[in-house]
Protein backbone atom coordinates (compact mmCIF):
# COMPACT_ATOMS: atom_id res chain seq x y z
CA UNK A 1 0.00 0.00 0.00
CA UNK A 2 0.97 3.49 -0.39
CA UNK A 3 1.22 5.53 2.38
CA UNK A 4 -0.09 9.06 3.13
CA UNK A 5 1.18 11.53 5.86
CA UNK A 6 -1.17 13.80 7.93
CA UNK A 7 0.21 17.51 7.70
CA UNK A 8 -0.80 19.82 10.37
CA UNK A 9 1.22 23.13 9.52
CA UNK A 10 1.57 25.41 6.92
CA UNK A 11 5.29 24.58 6.64
CA UNK A 12 4.34 21.16 5.61
CA UNK A 13 1.72 22.29 3.09
CA UNK A 14 4.54 24.91 1.52
CA UNK A 15 7.20 21.71 1.27
CA UNK A 16 4.07 19.80 -0.63
CA UNK A 17 3.27 22.41 -2.79
CA UNK A 18 6.79 22.88 -3.66
CA UNK A 19 7.35 19.23 -4.17
CA UNK A 20 4.65 19.24 -6.62
CA UNK A 21 6.93 20.61 -9.26
CA UNK A 22 8.69 17.69 -9.81
CA UNK A 23 5.99 14.81 -8.61
CA UNK A 24 2.32 14.43 -8.40
CA UNK A 25 1.31 15.11 -4.85
CA UNK A 26 -2.36 14.42 -3.66
CA UNK A 27 -4.32 16.07 -0.55
CA UNK A 28 -6.86 14.50 0.98
CA UNK A 29 -9.13 16.99 3.12
CA UNK A 30 -10.62 14.96 5.31
CA UNK A 31 -13.14 15.70 8.59
CA UNK A 32 -13.36 13.39 11.28
CA UNK A 33 -16.97 14.07 12.10
CA UNK A 34 -18.68 13.62 8.97
CA UNK A 35 -19.64 10.15 7.69
CA UNK A 36 -19.45 11.11 3.79
CA UNK A 37 -16.07 12.29 4.76
CA UNK A 38 -15.15 8.52 6.37
CA UNK A 39 -16.69 6.77 3.72
CA UNK A 40 -14.06 8.82 1.07
CA UNK A 41 -11.37 8.23 3.73
CA UNK A 42 -12.05 4.23 2.93
CA UNK A 43 -12.35 4.81 -0.62
CA UNK A 44 -8.94 7.01 -0.72
CA UNK A 45 -7.37 3.84 1.58
CA UNK A 46 -8.53 1.76 -1.09
CA UNK A 47 -7.21 2.84 -3.77
CA UNK A 48 -3.77 3.62 -2.16
CA UNK A 49 -3.75 -0.58 -1.14
CA UNK A 50 -4.61 -1.41 -4.99
CA UNK A 51 -2.59 1.20 -6.79
CA UNK A 52 0.36 1.68 -4.64
CA UNK A 53 2.29 4.12 -6.66
CA UNK A 54 6.07 5.42 -4.70
CA UNK A 55 6.21 8.26 -7.46
CA UNK A 56 3.04 10.25 -6.14
CA UNK A 57 3.40 11.94 -2.37
CA UNK A 58 0.23 11.35 -0.37
CA UNK A 59 -1.03 13.82 2.48
CA UNK A 60 -4.32 13.82 4.68
CA UNK A 61 -5.37 17.12 6.26
CA UNK A 62 -7.79 17.08 8.76
CA UNK A 63 -9.94 20.32 8.47
CA UNK A 64 -11.26 20.85 11.71
CA UNK A 65 -8.37 19.73 13.95
CA UNK A 66 -5.92 21.73 11.04
CA UNK A 67 -8.05 24.35 9.73
CA UNK A 68 -5.12 27.27 8.71
CA UNK A 69 -3.71 24.05 6.63
CA UNK A 70 -6.90 23.97 4.95
CA UNK A 71 -7.68 27.11 4.61
CA UNK A 72 -4.16 27.71 3.26
CA UNK A 73 -4.20 25.04 0.47
CA UNK A 74 -7.82 26.30 -0.79
CA UNK A 75 -5.96 30.07 -1.18
CA UNK A 76 -3.33 28.50 -2.88
CA UNK A 77 -5.05 26.41 -5.24
CA UNK A 78 -7.94 28.19 -5.97
CA UNK A 79 -10.06 25.25 -4.92
CA UNK A 80 -13.07 26.59 -2.95
CA UNK A 81 -12.90 24.54 0.19
CA UNK A 82 -15.20 21.57 0.41
CA UNK A 83 -14.45 17.82 2.91
CA UNK A 84 -14.20 15.41 2.48
CA UNK A 85 -12.19 16.57 -1.14
CA UNK A 86 -8.96 15.61 -3.00
CA UNK A 87 -6.40 17.65 -4.94
CA UNK A 88 -4.36 16.07 -6.88
CA UNK A 89 -1.50 18.75 -7.70
CA UNK A 90 1.15 18.81 -10.78
CA UNK A 91 3.47 21.57 -10.92
CA UNK A 92 2.53 23.52 -8.22
CA UNK A 93 -1.18 23.73 -9.14
CA UNK A 94 -4.03 22.38 -9.33
CA UNK A 95 -4.82 19.01 -12.05
CA UNK A 96 -7.56 17.67 -10.63
CA UNK A 97 -10.34 17.51 -7.87
CA UNK A 98 -13.53 15.86 -6.23
CA UNK A 99 -15.34 16.35 -3.59
CA UNK A 100 -18.19 13.89 -1.50
CA UNK A 101 -19.21 10.75 -3.37
CA UNK A 102 -16.96 11.54 -6.23
CA UNK A 103 -14.27 10.55 -4.16
CA UNK A 104 -14.15 6.95 -5.68
CA UNK A 105 -11.63 3.84 -6.57
CA UNK A 106 -12.87 4.13 -9.99
CA UNK A 107 -12.25 8.03 -10.35
CA UNK A 108 -9.39 8.42 -8.75
CA UNK A 109 -7.58 5.00 -11.12
CA UNK A 110 -9.30 6.83 -13.96
CA UNK A 111 -7.20 10.60 -13.32
CA UNK A 112 -4.36 9.49 -11.76
CA UNK A 113 -2.69 6.60 -13.51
Amino acid sequence: MASYKEIDTLEQWKQLLDASHDHQVVIFKHSTTCPVSANALSEFEHYLDAHPDNATTYALVKVIESRPVSNQIAEDTGVKHESPQIILLQGGKKYWTASHWSITQEHMKAVMQ
